[in-house]
């Protein structure tokens, strides 16, 4: 059986808003996987999708630039390890640095990119700070009108790619998604997969139990449009006006959407978090 430690069972109530005993039932029947066990939790209590995890491996910022033309932008993720130096000046530096030289090339290939002089400046670094740096993630968008939004955090920023419209209007669809989060630009865009396991979750609910076959079907096409529209940014009601959806808003400026690219400092890594009490015992040990 798997070790259920009181962290994983602190996670799982954390995004999903469940007691302490259920969280804890469903990480024993899950083995210890929180992804699978939000799944279960899914389908045998009709629970709406779950926060996404909070831990993340990394601190640090995203900086974006865009051409004066508007015709591209670049958007580059480097890494610390704590809050601490990413607000530092000699950190920031190097990342304005490297933003620079990408914006230039238009290199999107990070290994590229940092051979060479940038690989040193960044050893130097390293050794000057005493934290691990590292470039994560280059993204070059180029399109007819491309504009970007950096949250005041430094921590997300999106670019969005038109054909057609102006770069306020992009920046504004931009601003949309940093703060939504959409999964997918069009509903047409979301993985199979992805609507297999959300329609194996909604046909496995507790309301749907007892009906007959072609109404849980009409059920399900209804629950899975629903969860393409809350996911796909053209879909979304627009932030500074609901009554539009950000499809609307973009067609009623004679303007299409190509695509957007959103990052998010850190996601997509766990780290692991350690008790303080317990790091200091094992610095002592070595």
């Amino acid at each position: 059986m798997a070790n259920i430690s009181a962290s994983m069972v602190k996670e799982l109530r954390e995004r999903t808003g469940l007691g302490m005993m259920e969280c804890k039932k469903a990480l024993v029947e899950a083995e210890g996987d929180i992804e699978k066990a939000i799944d279960d939790l899914r389908k045998a209590s009709g629970l709406k999708a779950a926060k996404k995890a909070s831990r993340t491996a990394a601190d640090g910022v995203v900086r974006v630039k865009v051409a004066d033309d508007n015709s591209y932008a670049v958007v580059v993720e480097v890494n610390s390890e704590t809050d601490f130096v990413a607000r530092d000046d000699n950190f920031l530096g190097f990342v304005d640095t490297v933003l620079a030289k990408a914006f230039a090339d238009k290199q999107a290939d990070v290994a590229a990119l940092m051979a060479g002089d940038l690989e040193t400046a960044r050893e130097a670094l390293v050794q000057k700070i005493g934290e691990n740096i590292s470039v994560r993630r280059v993204v070059v968008v180029e399109g007819a009108i491309v504009d970007a939004y950096v949250h005041s955090n430094n921590r997300i920023a999106t670019l969005v790619s038109l054909t057609g419209g102006e770069s306020e209007l992009a920046r504004d669809v931009a601003m949309h998604a940093t703060a939504q989060n959409p999964r997918v630009c069009k509903p047409e865009d979301m993985p199979q997969e992805e609507l297999d396991r959300e329609k194996e979750i909604i046909m496995a609910q507790p309301d749907m139990e007892g009906k007959p076959q072609e109404i849980k079907e009409k059920m399900a096409v209804g629950r899975v449009k629903k969860f393409l529209a809350e996911n796909s940014l053209v879909e979304q009601a627009f932030v500074k006006n609901p009554e539009l959806t950000v499809g609307k808003l973009i067609k009623e400026a004679g303007a299409d959407i190509n695509g957007f690219t959103r990052l998010e400092v850190g996601e997509g890594i766990e780290v692991e978090v350690k008790d303080f009490a317990q790091e200091v015992a094992e610095q002592l040990k070595g």
